[in-house]
């Protein structure tokens, strides 16, 4: 039995408790917009939060933790090659420059 085979599902208290860890986290990310921070400091720390979270949901909820690690580090740059291309090629992407606003 493969080490991938024999890992130990967790029950539905451990995900309760992954649930509660990402609702504070986004509590303490609302009291930080609350707080009078520079702009730069207040992006940095959203940011690093934002990723914390995603983290987790990643690996808890989509159960990722129990992926192989190769599956889950050919995601970064399946991610990375997409919002690229979404960004700057694909034809989606110049719509806001042929937009016509109506004027006042």
């Amino acid at each position: 039995m493969s080490a991938a085979e024999s890992h130990q599902v967790p029950g539905m208290k451990f995900y309760v408790m992954v649930w509660i860890g990402l609702l504070a986290i986004v509590g303490f990310e609302v009291f930080l917009t609350y707080r009078n921070l520079p702009a730069k400091t207040l992006l940095t720390s959203l940011l690093l939060l934002s990723a914390v979270e995603a983290g987790l949901a990643l690996m808890y909820f989509m159960h990722l933790k129990y992926e192989r690690p190769r599956l889950f580090w050919s995601l970064i740059p399946t991610l990375i090659f997409v919002l690229f291309m979404m960004d700057h090629i694909w034809a989606d992407a110049f719509r806001l420059i042929n937009l016509r606003l109506p004027t006042p």
